[in-house]
């Protein structure tokens, strides 16, 4: 039996697979691929979706965005000591290889969260021990009391210790330095489905854990998953129109109304929790990407500040996105605790004020840059870097743009290679802590590991530490208020807009958009 009438069409010009889906295979594209299979390598949104499908944090984020519990059941302060959370595991879980989920795996799991290698150490970096507890818990004990600990735990996924040991996956892969290992390729999780196989950038394959703990509490329909990588926009389309594939994240917005009046497709839509943005070196004293000796024109905040006037946002989200964004002054969606209207709003695209202050910074006659950017990461992404050369030019900045894969751009900013580049940032937790701990803080061993901008202020700094541990939510969001004073009046990002998601199905799958673009199949329902 086909999933829909229109998959009973469907065609092998991609290779996707020969002859009609059953009903319960589900056949998944988007644009671009998990970069690895070791879930606490890479703080990637791609990667992390293919993770939730096999393996499981303690708790997560259900399609509404709220808390649920995983492999917890329950959470909570301990009554004795506020610098504690307690946390009840679920019982009765086996990881896909037959073994028993305990606390020794959770304490295993954090610690090599923790470690260098690790790009989720930030999310961890107030948890100075994991203790088993009493009964079948687990202690956290923090530098002082954590409010939103549990907020950074819902991407943090759980490994069993002997499977790790065993096959030497103890040290977490080291994806920058192109390092490749066990965990990278092969998985054993808790999770819902079991990884068949994979080809990475070509092909994976999970399966249906039969012995998965939420089988009765989940609809479960689909059995088989099926995932292509198609970077090609067009080609994804096509797919998905011809019947190819059955659903399709990364939906370009020009074939909306194309898909939407297919017979047997359809368009769910929601606003995303991610903030496409260019960020700029403020900090070395000279670039390695620009046509200016000895001298680094974006240390200058009248340069950025210039720039930033440039981006015509209310352009890119009508020619680019075709009203597919919500332009924004911040780089926080309004799902995020600190996020505020007046923040929210760009600044005024006065070219005339935009071209005095180059002036005035000694750049009247400009420069000339070189922009990084991903083609199969974000909705348009070239398409908006491609603008944003043309608004930059009336200011007399000359863009030079490569576009790259993800996989070879992200690279470039977790090294310290870019001078000015896009990324795009979601915003897990809902709290802009971590957004502070990931993209101000100065770049460091446990914190700022995507602080490409080498920006660095030690008092701003000291008020983002201070961050976790403050139970008293009025002064702290007042200090989340004061950091990101600072951040708006630095300008060391140039905030583009709010991502809207659309995904593209087949008329049978009943699921809602989840605002963090991870769909979690477990949660399909097949009609």
């Amino acid at each position: 039996m086909s999933l829909t009438k229109h998959a009973l069409m469907a065609t092998t010009t991609l290779g996707l697979m020969a002859g009609a889906a059953s009903a319960e295979t589900l056949r998944w594209a988007r644009a671009g691929d998990s970069l690895t299979l070791d879930p606490h390598a890479q703080n990637e949104g791609p990667t992390h979706t293919l993770a939730h499908q096999i393996y499981e944090p303690l708790l997560l984020r259900d399609t509404a965005g709220d808390l649920e519990g995983a492999l917890a059941t329950d959470w909570a302060v301990s009554p004795d000591d506020p610098n504690v959370w307690i946390f009840t595991l679920r019982e009765g879980v086996t990881f896909h290889g037959g073994e028993t989920f305990d606390a020794e795996d959770v304490i295993f799991s954090i610690e090599r969260a923790q470690t260098p290698d690790s790009d989720m150490k930030e999310l961890l970096n107030s948890i100075v021990e994991v203790r088993a507890g009493e009964g079948n818990t687990v202690e956290f004990v923090t530098d002082g009391p954590n409010p939103i600990l549990p907020s950074n735990l819902t991407n943090l996924f759980m490994m069993d210790k002997g499977w790790a040991e065993a096959n030497g996956a103890v040290k977490v892969q080291d994806v920058e330095g192109g390092e490749t290992t066990f965990a990278a390729s092969n998985t054993n999780g808790t999770g819902a489905y079991k990884l068949e196989s994979r080809e990475a950038d070509v092909r994976t394959v999970l399966v249906q854990n039969e012995n998965y703990w939420g089988m009765d509490q989940f609809p479960m329909d689909v059995t088989r998953i099926e995932i292509t990588p198609i970077q090609n926009p067009a080609t994804r389309v096509a797919a998905l129109l011809s019947g190819e594939i059955d659903f399709s994240q990364d939906m370009p917005v020009q074939d909306l109304e194309r898909v939407q009046g297919q017979e047997g497709l359809k368009i769910i839509t929601a606003p995303q929790n991610r903030t496409i943005f260019f960020g700029l070196n403020v900090g070395d004293e000279d670039l390695a990407n620009d046509d200016v000796e000895g001298a680094n024109p974006f240390a200058d905040v009248n340069v950025r500040k210039a720039m930033n006037m440039a981006l015509n946002r209310d352009a890119i989200q009508q020619v680019v996105m075709r009203g597919q964004s919500e332009p924004t002054g911040i780089i926080i969606p309004p799902f995020v605790n600190g996020w505020t209207e007046a923040m929210d709003t760009p600044p005024e695209g006065d070219l005339e004020q935009a071209r005095q202050l180059m002036v005035d910074a000694g750049y009247g006659d400009g420069f000339s840059i070189q922009l990084d950017c991903p083609n199969d990461r974000y909705i348009n992404d070239e398409g908006i870097c491609q603008a944003a050369v043309g608004m930059l030019s009336q200011i007399g900045v000359t863009v030079n743009l490569d576009a790259k894969p993800k996989a070879q751009h992200f690279p470039l900013i977790s090294n310290g290679e870019t001078d000015f580049y896009m990324l795009g940032w979601g915003v897990p937790t809902f709290d802009s802590e971590y957004v502070f701990n990931f993209l101000v803080h100065t770049r460091g061993d446990e914190l700022g590991s995507w602080n490409n901008t080498r920006y660095s202020n030690p008092e701003l700094d000291t008020k983002i530490e201070g961050l976790s541990s403050m139970t008293d939510l009025d002064a702290r969001n007042a200090q989340i208020a004061e950091i990101w004073d600072t951040v708006q009046a630095e300008t060391i990002y140039l905030p583009i807009h709010n991502q809207v998601l659309n995904w593209g199905l087949a008329e049978g799958i009943q699921t809602d958009v989840q605002p963090e673009d991870q769909p979690k199949i477990k949660y399909f329902a097949m009609n």
